[in-house]
């Protein structure tokens, strides 16, 4: 069920066209197809708290971890670290220090990132507004890996166009929806049986949501046009007019382009039938 990810973004590396780094792009990332802030931002039952935007938000609390999203403005932790210290830790997930940054942020994703991409979202985090919340560091009860892989040299992205090979590194890498939209397992989203079919359980502010399944199975997609997936990934809101629950990015998502909407939906309509677990 993986294999077409896999392929998709092992070959990013391959000679792919390149972008330029730009703080434009950096934005356009982080605020919105990444929803940076839909995890590092404090999130209240009203919705995010704009006022300390990406100022850091306890992102799940368990018997297995308390995890945080900390604080990423020039006022937090990384205003010491240098570019290419930042860009290892969201793509590889090792601080400076050598630790290892635990759950749930997506490092195994996050490692498919192309190297414009990365140091776009990089620059742009350099110019975002201080932010003085205070986070504490994450607990893990569980033993995390030393590394999440080798270290990685060079990726570069699929050309920006309406292709599966795009929309399949902007839900996988960037958006990493797959994460999300993937039952959990022992060692993380099943990803090799269950890519996207739904039933990862998350708590909030807002209460107890399930992801939804994103297959091509009567559980998930089949049964949605393209347009009415683009009304609920861009605005959360149903067919039938019921409202989703967070903490789908969906106003992150109403800032991607109609382009990147596209490929991703063209991404998604690829996947294999899954049926929802349990």
């Amino acid at each position: 069920m993986r294999t077409l990810l896999v392929a998709l973004v092992a070959s990013f590396s391959a000679g792919f066209v390149s972008a330029e780094v730009s703080v434009d792009r950096g934005e356009y990332l982080v605020r919105g197809p990444a929803g940076c802030g839909n995890c590092h931002t404090p999130q209240t039952p009203e919705g995010p708290d704009m006022s300390n935007e990406f100022g850091g938000f306890i992102v799940e609390k368990s018997p297995a971890f308390e995890a945080w999203a900390v604080n990423i403005t020039p006022a937090s932790r990384i205003a010491d670290w240098t570019d290419d210290e930042l860009a290892k830790a969201i793509r590889e997930g090792i601080r400076p220090d050598g630790t290892v940054i635990g759950p749930p942020m997506p490092i195994g994703l996050y490692r498919g990132l192309s190297d414009d991409d990365l140091y776009s979202i990089v620059a742009f985090l350099r110019t975002v507004p201080a932010s003085q919340n205070e986070t504490p560091f994450s607990t893990y009860n569980i033993p995390l890996p030393p590394a999440y892989g080798p270290p990685v040299d060079s990726v570069a992205a699929p050309p920006q166009e309406v292709s599966v090979a795009y929309g399949a590194y902007l839900a996988g890498p960037v958006a990493h929806c797959v994460e999300c939209h993937t039952p959990m397992g022992d060692k993380g989203p099943k990803l090799d049986t269950h890519l996207g079919a739904g039933g990862f359980v998350f708590h909030g502010p807002w209460g107890t949501s399930v992801s939804s399944n994103l297959t091509t199975h009567s559980d998930g997609l089949a049964k949605y046009s393209d347009a009415e997936l683009k009304t609920m990934i861009t605005r959360g809101v149903r067919p039938d007019g019921a409202r989703m629950l967070p903490p789908m990015g969906y106003h992150h998502y109403a800032a991607m382009t109609e382009d990147d909407l596209d490929a991703v939906i063209l991404y998604l309509r690829q996947l294999p039938p899954l049926p929802s677990p349990g």
